[in-house]
């Protein structure tokens, strides 16, 4: 082989090899490139994410955005500010009997299954009125949203008629129906849907079912216990027989229907 062709050979193998380092320069520039956009996307993704999470934890809750709003739609068959004077019975009645509750109280239900029906006859006979008070203080001491939401389904039920009102809260106090104190059956629209198809005037009610399930009555609820907690009542059930307590002998709520319309004569006379 001659020593042009030698230099010749030499010079092609070192063009190759300088072509191949290239090719190779440009394919780690390349994959160093990849490597930094994928990794600048995932830094992209955490933070979104991150500050997705943050946005979401910042974000008031259902009940605490109801308590905001500046427009509160009231039930049908309510008066005052904000409709929180809920009074039910006969424009001639002259006393009105003032009835303070929490719809998770077992000593509610207790009172309600004793006495609820006795109440009813004697509004319906014009004996008196009642002002109901709707407390939701149960949800604050064993954690929940039941208290809020059944009074929310109560006053869609009183958007109805007070009698579906009446009828529902005797459901919602049932024994079949209501739940221990501990546990928060009351927050499950479906619960409180299941319990109205008992009451007529709420089954398979279009309307009432729809107030239910968008927490039209959200708000009103909030005003209503806020009603309570200025009223100076510390516990639940409470009566009253225009403003001064009905109690029983031992200066309790009457539990039983006896006890209860003796105390109710009693201060009917007042």
């Amino acid at each position: 082989m001659s020593a042009r062709n030698s230099q010749a050979n030499k010079a092609a193998a070192r063009e190759r090899l300088r072509q191949e380092r290239e090719r190779q320069a440009k394919k780690e520039k390349l994959r160093r490139q990849i490597t930094v956009a994928v990794s600048a996307v995932a830094v992209l993704a955490v933070a979104g994410g991150v500050g997705y999470a943050v946005m979401q934890a910042n974000k008031p809750s259902h009940w605490e955005a109801a308590k905001d709003q500046k427009s509160v739609t009231a039930p049908k068959n309510t008066s005052g500010e904000n409709g929180t004077n809920l009074v039910i019975g006969k424009p001639a009645a002259k006393k009105t009997l003032e009835l303070y509750e929490d719809s998770r109280c077992p000593i509610c239900a207790t009172f309600e299954q004793g006495v609820g029906e006795t109440i009813e006859k004697d509004v319906a006979a014009g004996k008196y009125k009642i002002k109901y008070i709707g407390a939701t203080f149960i949800d604050n001491s064993d954690q929940g949203e039941g208290s809020k939401n059944a009074l929310s389904a109560l006053g869609a039920a009183l958007d109805v008629s007070p009698e579906a009102f009446l009828d529902y809260k005797a459901a919602l106090y049932s024994a079949k129906f209501h739940p221990e104190e501990s546990k928060d059956k009351f927050a499950k629209d479906s619960y409180l849907l299941e319990i109205a198809e008992t009451v007529p005037a709420l089954k398979s009610n279009a309307a009432f079912k729809k107030n239910v399930e968008e927490g039209t009555f959200d708000a009103w609820a909030l005003k209503m216990s806020e009603a309570f907690d200025k009223s100076g009542v510390k516990g639940t059930p409470t009566l009253k027989m225009d403003g001064k307590p009905v109690t029983d002998a031992r200066g309790n709520a009457p539990m039983t229907a006896a006890d209860f319309t003796a105390a109710i004569d009693e201060a009917l006379k007042k």
